[in-house]
């Protein structure tokens, strides 16, 4: 007996395909769908990585429950730190005033099931402490931080302030001299002027 039966009418012959034929190619149309989507998401976790960031250190390591793993940043400027949790479920706590922080000593933290991410300022004194947290849900938990220096330069419009020893302000004053210059000269000018008006009513009068 044939697989493939064909049929006739008057316009034009049609083929009916057997069952398991039209399963391989569901399945495959499935198996091309499912690679499609993880390399879109692959791609779209390079794109979230801004150009401006530059890959300093990737770290892995391995934490047990309701242990500490501990860190310590030296480097300058804006930091990125960027930890994925392959196993379990891994915490980050960071700080500049200790090089042991924990969830109830830290500045900065970030604590999701999945990525966590914390962006360190450039303010923050050095050495700055990272403490990773196992989470006790799990037995042990991998990790994988990914630490980038944002390279970005923020430009100031009126220039950057300056700071006295005292932490008081102080501004630049080159900045805004010509328009005080250009304000004495208005009034310099009034001045003249008016004295002129006076003396012509003066004269008139």
């Amino acid at each position: 007996m044939a697989l493939l039966k064909t049929f006739t009418d008057d316009r034009r012959p049609f083929t009916i395909k057997p069952l398991a034929t039209m399963a391989t190619h569901w399945t495959r149309a499935f198996l091309i769908f499912l690679a499609s989507q993880v390399l879109s998401v692959n791609s779209f976790e390079e794109e979230e990585v801004p150009a401006e960031w530059v890959l300093l250190h990737v770290v892995q390591g391995q934490i047990g429950a309701g242990n500490y793993s501990y860190l310590r940043l030296n480097h300058e400027g804006k930091i990125i730190l960027q930890m994925q949790s392959l196993k379990g479920d891994a915490d980050l706590y960071v700080s500049d005033t200790t090089l042991h922080p924990s969830f109830d000593d830290y500045e900065l933290q970030s604590v999701t099931c999945g990525q966590d991410v914390v962006f360190v300022p450039e303010h923050f004194q050095r050495p700055v402490g990272i403490g990773i947290y196992g989470h006790p849900s799990h037995l042990e938990s991998e990790f994988e931080m990914k630490v980038y220096y944002d390279q970005t330069v923020v430009e100031y419009p009126f220039g950057k302030a300056s700071y006295g020893t005292d932490g008081s302000e102080t501004s630049h004053r080159q900045s805004y001299a010509p328009e005080e210059t250009s304000q004495e000269e208005e009034s310099v000018v009034w001045t003249i002027l008016i004295g002129i008006l006076k003396l012509i009513l003066e004269i008139l009068f």
